[in-house]
């Protein structure tokens, strides 16, 4: 907005510093730090935009692995062995159906791949998992993260709503939210927000969700001509089943565990406050209307196909 402009930037930084630190406390849950980033982009601006990429990657994945020390390897394994079919059967939905969309809407391919991989898989992360395989440009990257980032935003906020209102239960909006939610952040916000078992089921099946990364990249190297083949491997799951492991075997540091806990829920919610704060309107719009339009009906294809399953089922 013209009328924060004037603002000296001295300012900015210190507005920006607080409301981060405010994040640190009681008062600011997952979604409201999200939505409190949204503002801070709109108005303000982020002061430090060049390091925002690399903060919200290390933060988001030293949380992930934190919050291991508050889940159980047994219950875990439970959720994902339950949860296995479902994801399959999703993944190949979305690609599927991402690719059809792309036809009918004219929107360019590889954008519209990296749209369906990260809808399919885990949002950002596939994304940039796949990108240096096909060879998308800066652009195509910056499209497919602002429509994926735009739709975890609106996620985040109104998922815990819809599970009050259709009365679902822990497991099951802990499993929707891993397979409707694009990334593993707004995942981890939104069930956390709906309770703890929400959050273990949630967290459990979207890593397990995100192995999927090695197949489908390794898939697209084989379909894709091209010498660049590099593959991104997400090892940051292994050290969040390590936590698992610790908490579940070595039960007498659970004081401590609780602890590292805590911090990891605050680390998440400084990382979504940064994601927020990173959307600004120059990434709203070049995602374009087209594109939008298709991660919009493949987001809600998804959901509301793994909603009626969930609940047709009884899982």
């Amino acid at each position: 907005m013209k009328e924060f402009d004037n603002i000296p930037t001295l300012y900015k930084k210190v507005i920006f510093i607080a409301l981060l630190l405010a994040c640190l406390t009681p008062w600011i849950d997952p979604p409201l730090a999200l939505l409190i980033g949204v503002v801070v982009a709109q108005t303000i601006g982020h002061p430090y935009l060049s390091l925002n990429s690399k903060a919200t990657n290390w933060l988001l994945k030293t949380s992930v692995v934190g919050l291991g020390f508050g889940m159980n390897l047994t219950h875990a394994m439970q959720a994902g062995k339950e949860g296995l079919l479902f994801t399959v059967l999703s993944i190949v939905s979305a690609l599927l159906f991402g690719y059809l969309l792309s036809k009918w809407l004219k929107v360019d391919a590889k954008t519209s791949y990296l749209i369906s991989a990260g809808t399919a898989i885990c949002g950002g992360s596939a994304i940039a998992a796949v990108s240096p395989i096909i060879k998308a440009d800066e652009k195509q990257m910056s499209v497919a993260l602002g429509a994926v980032f735009i739709l975890n935003s609106v996620a985040l906020l109104v998922f815990p709503y819809i599970g009050h209102y259709f009365d679902m239960s822990q497991y099951q909006f802990g499993l929707w939210s891993a397979i409707a939610i694009h990334d593993t952040s707004s995942v981890v916000g939104a069930a956390s927000k709906y309770g703890a078992e929400a959050l273990q089921v949630a967290t459990t099946v979207k890593l397990e969700r995100a192995l999927w990364i090695i197949p489908l990249s390794i898939g697209t190297a084989i379909f894709v001509k091209g010498d660049n083949k590099k593959i991104k491997i997400p090892y940051f799951i292994g050290m969040f089943i390590v936590t698992m492991c610790i908490s579940t075997y070595l039960p007498q540091g659970k004081d401590f565990y609780e602890m590292l806990v805590f911090l990891a829920r605050k680390g998440l919610t400084i990382t979504l406050f940064l994601i927020g704060a990173g959307l600004s309107m120059k990434n709203i719009k070049s995602v374009g209307v087209n594109t939008l339009l298709l991660s919009v009906l493949l987001w809600i294809f998804i959901s509301t196909l793994s909603i009626v399953v969930i609940l047709g089922s009884g899982l």
